[in-house]
């Protein structure tokens, strides 16, 4: 449901597995350049992403929030890891933490968010190859309790998406912390044209073409019980300032 969900639109989130791999976890920071040194920060967390975060256990990616509140911040993604290897990955030399001391939080603001993401296996569609480009963000609100009535509701927006579309693209994400932000489940589509937003939304139709006749009023009703709201982003990939490629492998590779 692109508008109610954008689709259900945090980090690579992206599922670089099928069910038979441990879920990856993602770490975001989301970061702020001083505005008087944005390029400064740029060629700063280029240089130290390519330098230190290329393909491989540390790789990350970096996201331009275009819309929003938080429209211009940058978010800073190392993964797909785990948790079991944070302390590694988390474990740099004197060189490393100077470079980014002095390249990259040098030119940006103090303020920054952090947040830890698992992809759910079960609930994302990654069918074939693909490279970053756009991501519609949709941030999920969960009421406090309502989790297990909430997965009801996930279950049947996702059967909806696999029978009508399954050849797109998505990732599901779930907070690894408790926060009282908002920020407790996300749904990641993942497009290459900004065509894809003007779409007509089929997701009532879809909906009830999936569940039956008239069962749409009452899944609205579901999800206002177990939500208290959402919000969308739209981030686009820089590969230019990421040590990941941007590729991502489908289930055959």
């Amino acid at each position: 449901m692109k508008k109610v969900l954008i689709t259900l639109s945090l980090i690579p989130f992206l599922m670089w597995g099928q069910e038979s791999q441990q879920a990856p976890i993602f770490m975001n920071v989301m970061m702020t350049p001083h505005p008087e040194k944005i390029a400064a920060f740029e060629m700063g967390i280029a240089e130290h992403n390519k330098t230190y975060h290329g393909p491989g256990a540390s790789q990350v990616s970096v996201f331009w929030v275009t819309s929003g509140k938080n429209s211009g911040k940058y978010i800073w993604s190392l993964g797909p890891t785990a948790w079991a290897a944070m302390d590694e990955a988390n474990n740099y030399d004197e060189a490393h933490t100077k470079h980014w001391n002095e390249k990259v939080a040098a030119n940006a603001l103090p303020e920054m968010e952090t947040t830890y993401w698992k992809n759910s296996l079960k609930y994302s569609n990654f069918t074939k190859d693909f490279s970053l480009k756009n991501l519609s963000i949709f941030m999920i609100d969960v009421k406090r309790f309502k989790y297990r009535e909430m997965m009801s509701v996930l279950d049947r927006v996702h059967k909806v998406f696999k029978t009508k579309d399954p050849d797109h693209q998505w990732g599901v994400y779930f907070n690894e912390l408790n926060n009282m932000d908002g920020q407790d489940m996300v749904w990641v589509d993942f497009f290459d044209q900004s065509a894809w937003m003007g779409r007509d939304d089929m997701f009532p139709q879809w909906y009830e073409e999936v569940h039956g006749a008239g069962s749409f009023p009452e899944f609205l009703k579901d999800l206002d019980d177990t939500t208290h709201g959402d919000s969308a982003e739209l981030w686009v990939f820089r590969k230019d300032l990421s040590g990941a490629t941007g590729d991502v492998p489908g289930p055959n590779n």
